[in-house]
This record gives structure tokens, C-alpha cells and sequence, in this order.
């Protein structure tokens, strides 16, 4: 199993081999298809963004449920983004805020600062300034940029609960 996550990373990356996305799905899949999470969720991240595989979100969604259904925090992250953004699945805010939640208990930054932008913007919660700033200040203790300078903006603005800040939500990264 690790011999295939292995290889299907040295085509991903292009180390000691040229790059070819579709060689690296192709050995991921053998390698999650035997139940190593790490390969579901890149094998979720491939169909998510149509690298190697055509696009289909749903086919994300399924690589990215078994990855975190044995505790993978970047999958639980990924589950979040999907329903954050209504990507294969219905959008819905408190999904969105479940999975996230779950990806932070594992100190997962990006799903931390999520939490953070929806309760900015009250998207699935009630919209709460405290509880934000809890959370960019979370993630920016991880080195989170975004969180940083929000947690910086909110920090100089106070609590304007007249005013509404817009905040754009972490992006999907490629997994290391």
C-alpha cells in the first residue's frame, strides 16, 4: 500500500519521473482502493480539481468520506469545502461548519480559519465577532497569513456588529 502511494506521489510531483497526474491517480487509486487515507483524499483532491481524472465532485466527495471516515483532517477540511461551496453536493452552511469543526479538532489552520469567516459572516451560525477572532487567532498561531491579517483587521476595527466585514475563505491547497 505505501509502495503505491509512494510511486503515485513521484508522478504527482514529478520527482524522479516526469509529472503526469494520470499516473499518479492511477497508483493512488490502487493504493486507496486498499484503504490508505492518505491516497483517498489525494485521489479526492485529483477528481476535485480534474488532475489526471475528469472533474466530478461527487467522485471527490466519495475518496474524500472514506479518508475521513478514518480521521484524515485534510479530507474533513476538503468535506467542508464542498458543502461550503455547494460543490456535488446541496450547499449548506451547517455541513459545512460540522466538517470544518472536525478538521479543527485536529489544529487543520485552513478549516480553523473557515470557522472563523463563517461566523464573520453568520453563514450556518449565528454570526458572532468573539467567536471569529477565536478562530482566526487559531489559525494565525499556526501561521495562517489570511487569519492574521483578519484577525489584525478585526482586531483595529472592534466589534461593529453594524458593519460587516467580508472575509473570503481559505482555498483549497494541494496537499503536501
Amino acid at each position: 500500500m505505501q509502495a503505491l502511494f509512494q510511486l503515485g506521489t513521484l508522478y504527482k510531483e514529478g520527482k524522479e519521473v516526469a509529472q503526469d497526474y494520470k499516473e499518479a491517480a492511477k497508483w493512488m487509486r490502487m493504493a486507496a482502493e486498499q484503504g490508505h487515507t492518505q491516497s483517498q483524499c489525494y485521489l479526492g483532491l485529483f477528481y476535485d480539481e480534474g488532475l489526471g481524472v475528469p472533474q466530478d465532485y461527487k467522485e471527490a466527495f466519495k475518496w474524500y468520506k472514506m479518508a475521513a471516515d478514518q480521521g484524515n483532517a485534510d479530507a474533513k477540511f476538503y468535506l467542508g469545502f464542498l458543502y461550503d461551496d455547494g460543490l456535488g453536493v446541496p450547499q449548506d452552511y451547517t455541513e459545512a461548519m460540522k466538517w470544518y469543526l472536525l478538521a479543527a479538532e485536529q489544529n487543520h489552520a485552513q478549516a480553523q480559519y473557515n470557522i472563523g469567516v463563517l461566523y464573520n459572516d453568520g453563514r450556518g451560525v449565528e454570526k458572532d465577532y468573539k467567536e471569529a477572532v477565536k478562530w482566526f487567532r487559531l489559525a494565525a498561531e499556526q501561521g495562517h497569513v489570511d487569519a492574521q491579517q483578519n484577525l489584525k483587521l478585526l482586531m483595529e476595527e472592534g466589534n461593529h456588529s453594524s458593519r460587516s466585514f467580508k472575509l473570503r475563505k481559505s482555498k483549497k491547497v494541494r496537499l503536501r
